[in-house]
Protein backbone atom coordinates (compact mmCIF):
# COMPACT_ATOMS: atom_id res chain seq x y z
CA UNK A 1 0.00 0.00 0.00
CA UNK A 2 3.00 2.32 -0.20
CA UNK A 3 4.81 4.02 2.64
CA UNK A 4 1.83 5.92 3.97
CA UNK A 5 -0.51 4.08 6.34
CA UNK A 6 -4.19 3.68 5.41
CA UNK A 7 -6.44 5.21 8.06
CA UNK A 8 -9.93 3.80 8.60
CA UNK A 9 -12.88 5.61 10.15
CA UNK A 10 -16.65 5.86 9.97
CA UNK A 11 -18.74 9.00 9.57
CA UNK A 12 -22.43 9.38 10.40
CA UNK A 13 -23.75 11.10 7.27
CA UNK A 14 -27.10 11.25 5.49
CA UNK A 15 -28.72 8.89 8.00
CA UNK A 16 -26.13 6.09 7.67
CA UNK A 17 -22.63 5.20 8.83
CA UNK A 18 -20.13 5.42 5.99
CA UNK A 19 -16.81 3.62 6.29
CA UNK A 20 -13.91 5.54 4.74
CA UNK A 21 -10.35 4.48 4.00
CA UNK A 22 -7.96 7.44 3.83
CA UNK A 23 -4.35 7.74 2.75
CA UNK A 24 -2.11 10.75 2.26
CA UNK A 25 -1.63 14.07 4.04
CA UNK A 26 -4.77 15.47 5.67
CA UNK A 27 -4.05 18.88 4.15
CA UNK A 28 -3.36 17.54 0.64
CA UNK A 29 -5.66 18.19 -2.32
CA UNK A 30 -8.60 15.81 -1.71
CA UNK A 31 -9.50 13.04 -4.14
CA UNK A 32 -12.71 11.05 -3.65
CA UNK A 33 -12.59 7.50 -5.08
CA UNK A 34 -15.93 5.79 -5.81
CA UNK A 35 -15.85 2.00 -6.25
CA UNK A 36 -18.14 -0.16 -8.37
CA UNK A 37 -19.77 -3.62 -8.25
CA UNK A 38 -18.85 -5.97 -6.63
CA UNK A 39 -16.07 -4.05 -4.96
CA UNK A 40 -14.95 -2.09 -1.89
CA UNK A 41 -12.61 0.76 -0.99
CA UNK A 42 -9.89 -1.89 -1.41
CA UNK A 43 -10.28 -1.71 -5.20
CA UNK A 44 -8.45 1.64 -5.02
CA UNK A 45 -5.46 0.36 -3.00
CA UNK A 46 -2.98 1.05 -5.84
CA UNK A 47 -4.41 4.49 -6.65
CA UNK A 48 -4.53 5.53 -3.00
CA UNK A 49 -0.84 4.74 -2.54
CA UNK A 50 0.13 6.62 -5.71
CA UNK A 51 -2.02 9.65 -4.84
CA UNK A 52 -0.67 9.74 -1.28
CA UNK A 53 2.91 9.55 -2.53
CA UNK A 54 2.21 12.60 -4.73
CA UNK A 55 0.79 14.54 -1.76
CA UNK A 56 -2.94 14.06 -2.43
CA UNK A 57 -5.44 13.12 0.26
CA UNK A 58 -7.15 9.95 -1.03
CA UNK A 59 -10.61 9.23 0.40
CA UNK A 60 -12.20 5.89 -0.56
CA UNK A 61 -15.53 5.05 1.10
CA UNK A 62 -17.37 1.77 1.09
CA UNK A 63 -20.62 2.90 -0.54
CA UNK A 64 -23.86 2.24 1.33
CA UNK A 65 -24.68 -1.46 1.20
CA UNK A 66 -21.01 -2.44 1.03
CA UNK A 67 -18.27 -3.50 3.42
CA UNK A 68 -18.20 -1.70 6.73
CA UNK A 69 -20.83 0.90 5.79
CA UNK A 70 -24.50 0.65 6.72
CA UNK A 71 -26.58 -1.82 4.68
CA UNK A 72 -30.16 -0.47 4.55
CA UNK A 73 -32.84 -3.16 4.17
CA UNK A 74 -35.18 -1.14 1.97
CA UNK A 75 -34.32 -1.33 -1.75
CA UNK A 76 -35.75 2.20 -2.11
CA UNK A 77 -32.80 3.46 -0.01
CA UNK A 78 -30.41 2.82 -2.93
CA UNK A 79 -31.41 5.46 -5.47
CA UNK A 80 -28.68 7.53 -7.06
CA UNK A 81 -29.93 10.44 -4.94
CA UNK A 82 -29.17 8.49 -1.76
CA UNK A 83 -25.71 7.50 -2.99
CA UNK A 84 -24.74 10.97 -4.21
CA UNK A 85 -26.31 12.38 -1.05
CA UNK A 86 -24.01 10.20 1.07
CA UNK A 87 -20.94 11.54 -0.73
CA UNK A 88 -22.03 15.18 -0.58
CA UNK A 89 -22.73 14.73 3.14
CA UNK A 90 -19.29 13.14 3.58
CA UNK A 91 -17.57 16.07 1.86
CA UNK A 92 -19.57 18.53 3.98
CA UNK A 93 -18.66 16.53 7.09
CA UNK A 94 -14.99 16.97 6.15
CA UNK A 95 -15.53 20.65 5.24
CA UNK A 96 -14.26 20.03 1.71
CA UNK A 97 -16.04 22.43 -0.66
CA UNK A 98 -14.25 21.19 -3.81
CA UNK A 99 -12.65 17.85 -4.66
CA UNK A 100 -11.37 15.76 -7.52
CA UNK A 101 -13.19 12.48 -8.12
CA UNK A 102 -12.33 9.08 -9.56
CA UNK A 103 -15.13 6.59 -10.29
CA UNK A 104 -15.23 3.06 -11.68
CA UNK A 105 -18.12 0.93 -12.99
CA UNK A 106 -21.27 1.78 -11.01
CA UNK A 107 -19.09 4.22 -9.10
CA UNK A 108 -18.49 6.02 -12.39
CA UNK A 109 -22.27 6.32 -12.79
CA UNK A 110 -22.41 7.78 -9.30
CA UNK A 111 -19.63 10.22 -10.24
CA UNK A 112 -21.50 11.27 -13.40
CA UNK A 113 -24.56 12.04 -11.29
CA UNK A 114 -22.42 13.91 -8.78
CA UNK A 115 -21.34 16.02 -11.77
CA UNK A 116 -24.98 16.61 -12.72
CA UNK A 117 -26.25 17.35 -9.23
CA UNK A 118 -23.32 19.22 -7.65
CA UNK A 119 -20.83 20.45 -10.27
CA UNK A 120 -19.94 23.26 -7.86
CA UNK A 121 -18.17 20.71 -5.64
CA UNK A 122 -15.95 19.22 -8.35
CA UNK A 123 -12.67 20.40 -9.84
CA UNK A 124 -12.20 17.46 -12.17
CA UNK A 125 -13.25 13.85 -12.70
CA UNK A 126 -11.52 10.71 -13.94
CA UNK A 127 -14.03 7.95 -14.73
CA UNK A 128 -13.15 4.37 -15.56
CA UNK A 129 -15.09 1.91 -17.69
CA UNK A 130 -18.58 3.43 -17.85
CA UNK A 131 -19.17 6.54 -19.99
CA UNK A 132 -21.91 9.09 -19.38
CA UNK A 133 -25.02 8.05 -21.25
CA UNK A 134 -27.64 10.79 -21.51
CA UNK A 135 -31.04 9.96 -20.06
CA UNK A 136 -32.90 7.94 -22.68
CA UNK A 137 -36.55 7.99 -23.77
CA UNK A 138 -37.41 4.87 -21.75
CA UNK A 139 -36.40 3.08 -18.57
CA UNK A 140 -33.88 0.25 -18.54
CA UNK A 141 -36.59 -2.36 -18.00
CA UNK A 142 -38.40 -1.07 -21.07
CA UNK A 143 -35.21 -0.78 -23.10
CA UNK A 144 -34.14 -4.35 -22.28
CA UNK A 145 -37.58 -5.96 -22.21
CA UNK A 146 -37.42 -9.60 -23.28
CA UNK A 147 -33.72 -9.98 -22.47
CA UNK A 148 -34.09 -12.14 -19.37
CA UNK A 149 -30.53 -13.46 -19.64
CA UNK A 150 -29.03 -9.98 -19.27
CA UNK A 151 -27.52 -9.58 -15.83
CA UNK A 152 -29.26 -6.23 -15.24
CA UNK A 153 -32.66 -7.83 -15.87
CA UNK A 154 -31.90 -10.83 -13.66
CA UNK A 155 -30.92 -8.44 -10.89
CA UNK A 156 -34.36 -6.75 -10.92
CA UNK A 157 -36.36 -9.53 -9.25
CA UNK A 158 -36.00 -9.41 -5.44
CA UNK A 159 -34.01 -12.38 -4.17
CA UNK A 160 -33.40 -14.02 -7.55
CA UNK A 161 -29.70 -13.22 -7.93
CA UNK A 162 -29.07 -13.77 -4.23
CA UNK A 163 -30.50 -17.31 -4.42
CA UNK A 164 -28.32 -18.07 -7.42
CA UNK A 165 -25.22 -16.58 -5.79
CA UNK A 166 -25.83 -18.69 -2.69
CA UNK A 167 -24.98 -21.85 -4.64
CA UNK A 168 -21.34 -20.76 -4.50
CA UNK A 169 -19.00 -19.60 -1.78
CA UNK A 170 -18.52 -15.83 -1.69
CA UNK A 171 -14.95 -15.89 -3.00
CA UNK A 172 -16.09 -17.87 -6.07
CA UNK A 173 -18.90 -15.39 -6.78
CA UNK A 174 -16.41 -12.53 -6.67
CA UNK A 175 -13.84 -14.38 -8.78
CA UNK A 176 -16.51 -15.09 -11.42
CA UNK A 177 -17.13 -11.35 -11.78
CA UNK A 178 -13.46 -10.44 -11.58
CA UNK A 179 -12.67 -13.01 -14.32
CA UNK A 180 -15.11 -11.55 -16.88
CA UNK A 181 -13.58 -11.35 -20.35
CA UNK A 182 -16.69 -11.90 -22.50
CA UNK A 183 -18.27 -9.17 -24.61
CA UNK A 184 -21.88 -9.68 -23.53
CA UNK A 185 -23.08 -10.31 -19.97
CA UNK A 186 -26.12 -12.25 -21.14
CA UNK A 187 -26.75 -15.83 -20.04
CA UNK A 188 -28.45 -18.38 -22.33
CA UNK A 189 -32.22 -18.90 -21.86
CA UNK A 190 -33.07 -20.44 -18.50
CA UNK A 191 -29.55 -19.92 -17.10
CA UNK A 192 -28.63 -17.58 -14.25
CA UNK A 193 -25.79 -15.17 -15.00
CA UNK A 194 -23.71 -16.40 -12.04
CA UNK A 195 -23.92 -19.98 -13.37
CA UNK A 196 -22.94 -18.76 -16.85
CA UNK A 197 -19.86 -16.85 -15.68
CA UNK A 198 -16.68 -18.85 -15.27
CA UNK A 199 -14.07 -18.31 -12.58
CA UNK A 200 -10.52 -18.62 -13.80
CA UNK A 201 -8.95 -21.90 -12.75
CA UNK A 202 -5.67 -20.09 -12.15
CA UNK A 203 -5.19 -17.06 -9.87
CA UNK A 204 -6.00 -13.68 -11.39
CA UNK A 205 -2.70 -11.89 -12.06
CA UNK A 206 -3.87 -8.61 -10.52
CA UNK A 207 -5.29 -9.81 -7.21
CA UNK A 208 -3.66 -12.04 -4.62
CA UNK A 209 -5.50 -14.81 -2.83
CA UNK A 210 -5.10 -12.78 0.35
CA UNK A 211 -6.74 -9.74 -1.26
CA UNK A 212 -9.56 -11.88 -2.66
CA UNK A 213 -10.04 -13.19 0.87
CA UNK A 214 -10.34 -9.62 2.18
CA UNK A 215 -13.12 -8.92 -0.31
CA UNK A 216 -14.84 -12.22 0.49
CA UNK A 217 -14.74 -11.59 4.24
CA UNK A 218 -16.58 -8.28 3.83
CA UNK A 219 -19.17 -9.61 1.37
CA UNK A 220 -19.74 -12.62 3.63
CA UNK A 221 -20.67 -10.14 6.35
CA UNK A 222 -22.66 -7.56 4.40
CA UNK A 223 -24.13 -9.75 1.66
CA UNK A 224 -24.96 -9.00 -1.97
CA UNK A 225 -28.48 -7.63 -1.58
CA UNK A 226 -27.39 -4.04 -0.94
CA UNK A 227 -25.11 -3.93 -3.99
CA UNK A 228 -27.75 -5.56 -6.22
CA UNK A 229 -30.34 -3.05 -4.97
CA UNK A 230 -28.44 -0.38 -6.93
CA UNK A 231 -29.60 -2.15 -10.10
CA UNK A 232 -33.13 -2.54 -8.73
CA UNK A 233 -33.37 1.25 -8.46
CA UNK A 234 -32.30 1.96 -12.05
CA UNK A 235 -35.88 2.42 -13.27
CA UNK A 236 -36.62 4.65 -10.28
CA UNK A 237 -33.48 6.65 -11.05
CA UNK A 238 -34.67 7.11 -14.63
CA UNK A 239 -38.04 8.44 -13.45
CA UNK A 240 -36.52 10.77 -10.86
CA UNK A 241 -33.84 12.24 -13.13
CA UNK A 242 -36.36 13.70 -15.61
CA UNK A 243 -35.28 17.26 -14.62
CA UNK A 244 -31.82 16.48 -16.04
CA UNK A 245 -33.09 15.42 -19.47
CA UNK A 246 -30.60 16.63 -22.12
CA UNK A 247 -28.21 17.92 -19.43
CA UNK A 248 -24.51 17.82 -20.23
CA UNK A 249 -21.54 17.08 -17.98
CA UNK A 250 -19.59 20.34 -17.78
CA UNK A 251 -16.95 19.22 -15.25
CA UNK A 252 -13.48 18.61 -16.81
CA UNK A 253 -13.25 14.85 -17.35
CA UNK A 254 -10.80 12.16 -18.37
CA UNK A 255 -12.33 8.81 -19.32
CA UNK A 256 -10.17 5.67 -19.18
CA UNK A 257 -11.30 2.30 -20.46
CA UNK A 258 -9.73 -1.07 -21.19
CA UNK A 259 -9.84 -2.05 -24.86
CA UNK A 260 -11.29 -5.44 -23.87
CA UNK A 261 -13.73 -4.11 -21.24
CA UNK A 262 -17.04 -5.96 -21.60
CA UNK A 263 -18.80 -2.62 -21.11
CA UNK A 264 -16.98 -1.11 -24.09
CA UNK A 265 -17.85 -4.09 -26.27
CA UNK A 266 -21.60 -4.13 -25.52
CA UNK A 267 -24.64 -1.84 -25.97
CA UNK A 268 -22.90 0.07 -28.79
CA UNK A 269 -20.62 1.70 -26.23
CA UNK A 270 -17.44 1.61 -28.31
CA UNK A 271 -19.09 3.49 -31.17
CA UNK A 272 -20.59 6.00 -28.72
CA UNK A 273 -17.20 6.66 -27.12
CA UNK A 274 -15.20 6.89 -30.36
CA UNK A 275 -17.73 8.61 -32.66
CA UNK A 276 -17.86 11.98 -30.95
CA UNK A 277 -21.29 11.37 -29.44
CA UNK A 278 -19.71 11.02 -25.97
CA UNK A 279 -17.85 14.30 -26.28
CA UNK A 280 -21.04 16.03 -27.40
CA UNK A 281 -22.54 15.43 -23.94
CA UNK A 282 -19.25 15.80 -22.00
CA UNK A 283 -17.64 18.75 -23.84
CA UNK A 284 -14.49 19.01 -21.67
CA UNK A 285 -13.49 15.40 -22.25
CA UNK A 286 -10.31 13.40 -22.81
CA UNK A 287 -10.65 9.71 -23.75
CA UNK A 288 -7.86 7.20 -23.13
CA UNK A 289 -8.28 3.57 -24.25
CA UNK A 290 -5.60 1.28 -22.84
CA UNK A 291 -4.90 -2.43 -22.94
CA UNK A 292 -6.99 -4.29 -20.38
CA UNK A 293 -10.36 -5.52 -19.20
CA UNK A 294 -13.00 -4.17 -16.82
CA UNK A 295 -11.22 -3.95 -13.46
CA UNK A 296 -8.63 -1.74 -15.07
CA UNK A 297 -7.48 0.19 -11.99
CA UNK A 298 -6.25 -3.09 -10.50
CA UNK A 299 -5.19 -4.90 -13.68
CA UNK A 300 -3.23 -1.96 -15.11
CA UNK A 301 -2.58 -0.06 -11.89
CA UNK A 302 0.62 1.76 -12.90
CA UNK A 303 -0.81 3.02 -16.21
CA UNK A 304 -4.07 4.12 -14.58
CA UNK A 305 -2.15 5.84 -11.77
CA UNK A 306 -0.07 7.71 -14.34
CA UNK A 307 -3.20 8.84 -16.23
CA UNK A 308 -4.92 10.02 -13.03
CA UNK A 309 -1.88 11.87 -11.68
CA UNK A 310 -1.03 13.59 -14.97
CA UNK A 311 -4.61 14.84 -15.21
CA UNK A 312 -5.10 15.94 -11.61
CA UNK A 313 -1.73 17.68 -11.52
CA UNK A 314 -3.32 20.31 -13.80
CA UNK A 315 -5.85 21.19 -11.12
CA UNK A 316 -3.76 21.21 -7.96
CA UNK A 317 -3.08 24.93 -8.27
CA UNK A 318 -6.82 25.55 -7.98
CA UNK A 319 -8.52 25.74 -4.63
CA UNK A 320 -9.50 22.28 -3.36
Amino acid sequence: MGGEVVRHWNADVNGISLHVAEQGPADGPPVLLIHGFPELWLSWRHQMAALAARGFRALAPDLRGYGDSTVPDDPAAYTVFHIVGDLVALLNHLALPKVMVVGHDLGAQVAWHLCLFRPDMLLAVVNLGVPFFPRGPSSLSEAFAGRDGLYIMQFQEPGRAERAFARYDVATVLKKFFSIEIDDLTAPPGVEIIDFLEARSTPLPWISEEELGQYAEKFQKSGFTGPINYYRMMDTNWRLTAPWQNAKIMVPTKFICGDKDTGLKSFGTEHFVKSGAFKSVVPNLQVVIIEGHHFIQQEQAERVNSEILSYFDKFTGEKA
